[in-house]
């Protein structure tokens, strides 16, 4: 006998539905419903998606049709309202990290498709939200799409291909990113209008290749009907392993319903368990962005660690040049552009610091509880993979340090149990920063870069310094 598959994730949307014939005068229907449960101190469900690809594989203009609900003209009239500067919209490129929402209601519709319609009404109206961060396709600026994977914690990625290309530029860079990250992704073939349909065939099947390699262990599946779309959010959620590729236009609108429903269905992918226990320790925000509104003050923008932040909350930031952190007041928050009292673990936000001088902070800072007593270093230990490197990575070697929302320059000042290494070979390495110290946890994820150099790893061990020691140990 055939059963309703139901999938908790109070509101209730028909997916699909079908007649079962059982041998008798009455045939009966089978309806698949999702009930999406949201947390009673939650408004919505949130789902952070980081959006890759190439340069100019279309990524803005994709994300302007999904939040604006009018398709693009073909010379990239959607995506002007995402651009952030001039010389974005005068080189059509994007070199900053923008952030545009998706709302869904109860019954799985879009509500952002209205001209009246304000973030805030947005937020209101909606049971699931989808904070897309669009990010730079240029190599130019490969450091600022490394940031955003590794500051703003994304649940999962969207890789952007265009149709006429394939895979090229930064497609495979971009990939191998949310490989070493462990970013669960899937793909979208775009500007299928431009193209005969064989030459689509030939990108999805090239696609196909790269996700089977050895490097990839990936299981493509491609999503041509909304059946595949509801089993693709599904198995998506349940496998990493599971990478799902539509093939749409953002001219034509041909197959956009099928990666709504697809959005609409995925469920968070955090463990409900682990968010619990992220609530119940200290407070720690990592600060990614740093604004002057006026009549508002100082603003930061980044995403709350662990713990609960609330207004009027007392917390501390650093570490500054010498090591200090320095104490501050909460005095307003803002999530997805409207008002909240009250920030979870998880969660990315504003928060608004009064007359706090913007000069004393900088990207990279975190603030924390006073009591929890935060503990920088300017040197630290960690177990590293070398990607790629031209000749052989050695002892006094400069590189570009990615943890969480840190980015700096350090060198080598070690490589325990060997001399010198090559591509692909593992290692313990001892690293120094070379401008100030930072705040770092044993286990984070690490990334460092020069040039064509690459690798990834994990710190192992941190160096402990005192705020008055910071200046001595930086050299200064």
């Amino acid at each position: 006998m055939e059963t309703s598959n139901i999938k908790v994730g109070a509101d209730i949307t028909v997916l699909r539905e079908r007649e079962v014939d059982y041998d008798s005068d009455m045939p009966r229907k089978i309806t698949e419903v999702l009930v999406r449960k949201v947390p009673d101190n939650q408004q919505f469900l949130d789902l952070r998606v980081a959006v890759l690809g190439n340069v100019d594989s279309g990524k803005s203009t994709l994300l302007g049709v999904l939040t604006q609900g009018e398709l693009d003209n073909g010379r990239g009239r959607a995506r002007l309202n995402l651009f952030r500067h001039l010389h974005e919209i005068q080189s059509g490129r994007t070199s900053s990290i923008s952030f545009e929402i998706l709302g869904f209601n109860s019954k799985g519709e879009v509500v952002n498709y209205s001209d009246s319609r304000t973030a805030e009404e947005i937020c209101e109206s909606s049971s699931k939200m989808i904070t897309f961060i669009d990010l730079a396709g240029h190599h130019k600026y490969l450091h600022t799409t490394i940031f955003g994977l590794t500051s703003y914690c994304p649940d999962c990625a969207l890789l952007l291909v265009s149709a006429n290309t394939g895979i090229a530029g930064t497609t495979r860079e971009h990939l191998g990113l949310a490989l070493a990250l462990k970013v669960p992704f899937f793909i979208v073939v775009s500007k299928v209008d431009l193209c005969a349909k064989t030459t689509v065939e030939r990108t999805v099947r090239q696609l196909e290749r790269v996700l089977k390699q050895p490097g990839c262990h990936k299981v493509p599946m491609l999503v041509t009907s909304e059946d595949d779309a509801v089993t693709a959010a599904q198995q998506f959620a349940q496998s990493p392993n599971v990478t799902p590729i539509f093939t749409l236009s953002s001219v034509s609108g041909e197959s956009l319903d099928l990666l709504k429903v697809f959005l609409n269905i995925l469920p968070p992918l955090t463990n409900s368990k682990e968010q619990e226990e992220l609530m119940q320790q200290l407070t720690e925000f990592q600060v990614d962005e740093i604004y002057t509104v006026p009549e508002v003050g100082t603003v930061v923008g980044g995403t709350l660690s662990s713990g609960i932040c609330r207004e009027g909350d007392q917390l501390v930031v650093g570490p500054t040049d010498d090591g200090c952190f320095l104490e501050l007041r909460v005095c307003s928050i803002q999530r997805n552009r409207s008002a909240c009292r009250v920030l979870r673990a998880g969660q990315a936000a504003t928060l608004a610091l009064g007359d706090f001088d913007r000069a004393l902070l900088r990207k990279g800072m975190v603030m924390v509880s006073p009591e929890m007593n935060p503990t920088i270093c300017s040197v630290f230990e960690a177990e590293i993979v070398l990607l790629f490197h031209a000749t052989t990575f050695r002892r006094g070697f400069q590189v570009t340090v990615h943890v969480g929302n840190v980015r700096q320059t350090a060198v080598v000042e070690k490589i325990h149990a060997k001399d010198k290494l090559r591509t692909g070979e593992k290692a313990v390495v001892r690293f120094r920063f070379l401008k100030h110290p930072e705040y770092l946890k044993v286990g984070a994820k690490l990334l460092f870069r020069e040039g064509v150099t690459k690798g990834i790893g994990h710190v192992t061990d941190v160096q402990a310094i005192a705020a008055g020691e910071a200046q001595a140990n930086m050299g200064f």
